[in-house]
């Protein structure tokens, strides 16, 4: 009888690519290194990479983002103008293992970001244990013993969060705290895989996720207003904690039988950008797009009125104090307030980097005034024109990199969702207090969420086994023919919805 070769996935959640390339070269990471020199490389890019939210899940779904409405933690309600916060997308019915179900194979997921526990999987699953911002969502285990099992032998897991206006002593504690993570999660790992034998094993390391953006300035290549050149504890901080997971990669790698297929995958990267959410709103507001409610108009509800009453500098300070659940909604009930929808073209759903601009539609917003068709059109092609006129004072250059049309990335059949315009801004190392237009100039405060560094729109790929022929690099490679690939390593029939296709052909069994 045949069996297919195990398939064991190694992920790193923000792996910047750059780094893992550079680092392997220097000889800083030899275990992807070895993986590297006896298979196959590249990078993962593509629309479905635009923006970082969702990006696990598009990768192994396969299902690409125009069939689905994911695309920020923060999203407008379909059919109203409320927002409401997406914590994580539940595609169970629809990520690529989920076609084992009904088959003996068995299978480890050890805290794969953006999923939940599949019913019915033979194996086990073990779901935010530690992965980044694990605060957020609680840990979940399939069998539901296996979680206080694990508790009883490593103890509680361990949240970090990022924290941005901690000081020198706070982020070396973050260091190395999250150094001490990586090295329990490979202990774990290590003992869940020697619990069975299994058909698949997908493990995903959080940490150079939550370090990267946590000591961003303290490497050596930092540049802008926050740079930090007198710390030389922390310089190469962010290597280590890579190398730290690559150490783990490296026991876990002699635990296993030789004889299985490995892939390492990063879903993005991280690079240099600063916040611009207060810079599209007053580009929406200033403009004319968005059309701010009457001072002396009437509060929409009793919240908006202790708001109206409530000094800015008040409200900026308590919420620091609220659960990220009150802040929600409080933004929400602001957003909801403090716009005349009923003269409003455009606006922005509120973020911290990438814009969304959305149209005030007729027959999809409630209150939608622009008209299907030309009208809509012009809207678009203005709000791109003024766009492009953006330029920052302190370098002279635009201020937007790139303005992307959902119906030209996804076609006109997208999900109505989406917004209609993705905004990327220049990454330039410092705070954009204010850009000019040539009509205006638009400004933003410093928000309470202030970091310098976004997600860049690549991600990482490598992979060697038996069933594997490429050697070499193999260039750039689409997101959703990630989910294929798996399956034809798995010798598995690739469903109707996936619209990728293998990047390697698999032999597959022995």
């Amino acid at each position: 009888m045949e069996k297919t070769i195990p398939l064991v996935i190694l992920g790193l959640d923000a792996g910047t690519p750059e780094f893992i390339e550079k680092w392997v070269q220097e000889g800083y990471l030899p275990n992807i290194a070895a993986i590297m020199k006896r298979g196959c490389w590249g990078r993962t890019t593509g629309i479905d990479l635009l923006n970082e939210d969702g990006v696990w899940t598009r990768m192994f779904s396969g299902i690409p983002q125009s069939q689905h409405e994911f695309y920020y933690f923060r999203q407008l309600k379909l059919g109203t103008y409320d927002l409401y916060p997406v914590s994580e997308i539940e595609k169970s019915d629809y990520v690529f293992w989920s076609l084992l179900q009904k088959q003996h194979k068995k299978v480890a997921l050890i805290d794969v970001p953006e999923m939940s526990i599949l019913p019915n999987l033979n194996g086990i699953q073990l779901a935010n244990w530690a992965v980044h911002n694990s605060h957020y969502i609680p840990s979940a285990s399939q069998p539901s013993n296996l979680l206080p099992e694990i508790r009883q032998v490593f103890g509680q897991a361990m949240n970090i969060t990022e924290n941005f206006i901690s000081s020198f002593a706070k982020d070396r504690q973050i260091y190395h705290r999250l150094l001490e993570r990586v090295e329990k999660k490979g202990r774990l790992c290590r003992y869940l895989l020697a619990k069975d034998k299994f058909d698949l094993a997908i493990i995903v390391f959080g940490e150079c996720h939550t370090g990267g953006h946590q000591l961003w300035k303290y490497r050596p290549e930092a540049q802008g207003d926050e740079k930090v050149t007198d710390q030389s504890e922390l310089t190469h901080s962010i290597r280590d904690i890579y190398q730290a997971i690559d150490r783990q990669i490296g026991l876990l790698l002699q635990q296993l039988p030789d004889h299985i297929n490995l892939v390492v995958v990063s879903s993005v990267g991280i690079k240099d950008q600063y916040p611009t959410g207060g810079l599209i709103e007053d580009f929406c507001r200033k403009l004319g797009y968005q059309v701010s409610r009457e001072p002396n108009s009437k509060p929409a509800s009793l919240l908006s009125l202790v708001r109206q009453l409530t000094p800015e500098a008040w409200r900026v300070a308590l919420s620091r104090y609220f659960p990220r659940e009150t802040r929600e909604r409080l933004l929400a009930e602001q957003f909801l307030s403090s716009t005349n929808w009923s003269k409003t073209r455009a606006f922005a759903i509120p973020s911290a980097y990438m814009s969304f601009l959305r149209v005030n539609l007729q027959g999809r917003e409630p209150q939608g005034i622009v008209k299907v068709g030309t009208e809509y059109e012009t809207v678009l092609q203005q709000l791109e024109e003024d766009l492009r006129q953006l330029i920052d004072p302190r370098s002279g250059q635009a201020a937007v990199k790139e303005i992307y049309r959902a119906d030209h990335l996804f076609g006109p059949e997208r999900h109505q969702g989406l917004p209609d315009l993705f905004v990327s801004w220049q990454p330039f190392p410092y705070f954009m207090d204010c850009v000019l237009h040539p009509k205006i100039e638009l400004t933003q405060k410093k928000p309470d969420f202030f970091r310098g560094s976004d997600h860049s729109q690549q991600g990482f790929f490598a992979a060697a086994g038996p069933s594997i022929q490429q050697q070499g690099t193999i260039g750039e490679i689409s997101l959703l023919d990630l989910a294929p690939t798996f399956l034809e390593l798995l010798q598995q029939p690739i469903p109707e919805w996936m619209s990728g296709q293998p990047i390697i052909k698999s032999s597959g069994r022995v």
